[in-house]
C-alpha cells in the first residue's frame, strides 16, 4: 500500500492530535484539552462510568473527579486510521493506569479501553468531533495495607 504526501501528512497529525489529548488530559491542561475537540463535538465516557456530552459536560465531569486520583496516565498505542478527504475514522487503544488514595496504601486502578473517534480537518487543523469510549478491562490492585 503506498500512501500519499498528503496521507502521511494527515496520518502524523491526527498521532500527534491524539497524543495532545493525553498529555492535555495528564496535566489538566483544560484549555489544551478543549482545543482538540471541534466546538460541537460529542464525548462519551459513559462505557467506563463517565459523562456523555458535549466539551463543555466533559469538562465539568473531568475537573470534578480527577482530582480524586493524585496520578494517572492516559498511554495510547496501535491507532487504526481510516482517511477520507477531510474526514476520519480512528480507533486507538488507551492503557490507564490510576492511583486511588495516598502512600503504601494506595490502591491502583488498570483501565483497558479503546477510543472511537470521528475526525475532522478544520482550519485549525485535525480535530476529534466524536469520541466514545469502548471498554475492555478495568482491574483494581489493592495497595499494601498496614
Amino acid at each position: 500500500m503506498t500512501m500519499s504526501l498528503q496521507e502521511i501528512s494527515d496520518r502524523m497529525e491526527i498521532q500527534d492530535l491524539l497524543v495532545a489529548y493525553t498529555y492535555a488530559l495528564d496535566s489538566r491542561d483544560w484549555e489544551a484539552f478543549e482545543q482538540v475537540f471541534t466546538p460541537d463535538a460529542f464525548i462519551d465516557y459513559s462505557v467506563m462510568g463517565g459523562s456523555k456530552g458535549d466539551v463543555k459536560t466533559t469538562l465539568e465531569f473531568l475537573r470534578s473527579t480527577m482530582p480524586m486520583f493524585p496520578s494517572y496516565q492516559h498511554m495510547v498505542a496501535t491507532s487504526q486510521v481510516t482517511i477520507d478527504g477531510d474526514t476520519a475514522r480512528a480507533k486507538t487503544i488507551c492503557h490507564n493506569p490510576m492511583v486511588m488514595g495516598e502512600g503504601d496504601d494506595a490502591d491502583l486502578m488498570f483501565c483497558g479501553l479503546w477510543y472511537v473517534d470521528q475526525l475532522v480537518r478544520t482550519p485549525e487543523g485535525w480535530r476529534i468531533k466524536e469520541r466514545v469510549e469502548e471498554k475492555s478491562y478495568v482491574r483494581i490492585l489493592p495497595g499494601k495495607k498496614s
